[in-house]
């Protein structure tokens, strides 16, 4: 049997993640244009390449139990073809016959016969059992853990996402579930060049929920759209929509300067959006991003607006200060987008959110240095992880006096956003990636 041209390009998405640490969502695209793919092929190399990545833990499990051994002693090689394997006998409506064969044949092309036999008969265990049967199989029994096992996220993960649901913890199956499926496509109405309604009609769209500027796309490549490829309009997901926009909506002591800080910028969507608003009342946007190549970004997202991108650390700027508003979107886990990538809930551990808090607490710091009395900082986050978000925020109000607005106030419309004064947006509940913002005024 012939290798397919489809599962191959998956495999080698599985390869670039598992080898160089490589995006899922970088690699594919480059080599579905290089190999013509394109269509229902593009769309099932996509489906095959995604899923594998994002339900890694789970297809480990039933491999490991297929194997006979740990998947840490199966080449890496191997193991690509398994997941690819396992994944479309599991998680796709492909017929296990032709689960089983594309799979032999990947292995018979790259290692020859006797490695071929292996993944034949690892798949033909695999496919004993549904993919509910293996999760009762092979999920601990603790309810958290099961959870996560069924939908593939590490048990440290989901228990982050039961602690920062509190009270309502019971909704952790529905939001693991709905940050498992494939997002939507959020575009942002550029404010000044083309209205959401507008944007909507142009591009086949439908208005968004919550965003006056958002617009939601069921498919398809939005580059190749006229209103982004002129810049009318830029993918961005709803929820960093509002986190700008509940910047502008807060409530200042004494009038806007105009001076209006990002001091996260990179890699630029958040800082457009408030450009474009500044833009209308002929006020000023400074852009910090410490990274060369995100500076360009930003550059590239904001070159007609009033928007100054500063090449610089955001905890030792050297701005003047003085603004009357700035956004702290801080670097973070991204445990609130983990769906738009699918191998990093893989990536991260809890280390990782150790490290980061230092981070963002200084930058916090930072931004309170640069704000006038009678400013405001949104502080945001695209993860719900406690220490990142209400802890950061308590540790700050308590330092320094910081009088804290009720910021489900600035999302006038949206439901369902926590108990406040911060607020919190879920998949689950919004659609939108898992943002976190809290408005902070300084006291005059």
């Amino acid at each position: 049997m012939s290798v397919d041209p489809v599962r191959e390009v998956a495999l080698e998405v599985l390869r670039a993640v598992r080898e160089r640490d490589a995006y899922a969502n970088l690699v594919l695209p480059g080599l579905l244009r290089d190999r013509h793919i394109s269509g229902r092929d593009a769309a099932l190399a996509t489906e095959l390449a995604y899923g594998a990545c994002r339900t890694k833990g789970l297809l480990d499990a039933v491999i490991a139990h297929g194997a006979g051994r740990s998947v840490d002693e199966i080449d890496g090689p191997l193991l690509d073809i398994l997941r690819l394997g396992v994944y479309q006998l599991l998680r796709t409506r492909i017929g296990a016959h032709a689960a089983v064969d594309t799979s032999v044949a990947l292995a018979r092309a790259e290692f020859g016969t006797g490695k071929s036999g292996f993944v034949n008969a690892v798949l033909r265990r695999a496919g004993e059992k549904s993919a509910e049967e293996w999760v009762e199989t092979l999920a601990p029994v603790d309810p958290v853990g099961r959870l996560a096992f069924e939908y593939a996220h590490p048990a440290w993960i989901a228990q982050a996402f039961a602690d920062a649901l509190g009270e309502r913890a019971g909704e952790l199956g529905d939001l693991l579930a709905a940050d498992d499926e494939r997002p939507v496509v959020h575009l942002v109405a550029r404010p000044g060049e083309i209205t959401a309604e507008e944007l909507a009609l142009v591009t086949g769209g439908e208005q968004g929920r919550w965003s006056p500027y958002a617009v939601y796309l069921e498919g398809g490549d939005p580059g190749r759209l006229e209103p982004v490829r002129e810049g009318m309009a830029a993918v961005q997901d709803e929820g960093s929509q509002l986190v700008a926009l509940s910047l502008t909506r807060a409530p200042l002591e004494g009038p806007d300067g105009g001076r209006w800080l990002d001091l996260c910028a990179g890699p630029g969507g958040k800082a457009a959006l408030l450009g474009a608003l500044a833009a209308i009342d002929r006020f000023q946007v400074d852009a910090v991003e410490p990274a060369e190549h995100r500076a360009e970004l930003v550059r590239k997202a904001t070159h007609d607006l009033p928007v100054r991108v500063h090449v610089v650390d955001g905890r030792d700027s050297g701005l003047g200060p003085g603004y009357d508003r700035i956004l702290v979107d801080a670097p973070c886990t991204g445990l609130g987008a983990l769906r738009r990538r699918p191998e990093a809930r893989w990536r991260r551990s809890p280390a990782d959110v150790r490290d980061l808090v230092v981070l963002q607490r200084e930058l916090l710091t930072a931004a309170w240095d640069l704000l006038r009395p009678g400013g405001v900082v949104v502080y945001s986050t695209c993860s719900p992880h406690l220490a990142e978000t209400v802890s950061i925020v308590a540790d700050h109000v308590r330092r320094t006096g910081a009088v804290e607005l009720d910021t489900r106030e600035l999302l006038p419309g949206v439901t369902d956003v926590g108990d406040g004064p911060a607020a919190q947006l879920w998949p689950h509940r919004h659609g939108t990636d898992a943002m976190f913002m809290a408005a902070l005024r300084k006291p005059v």
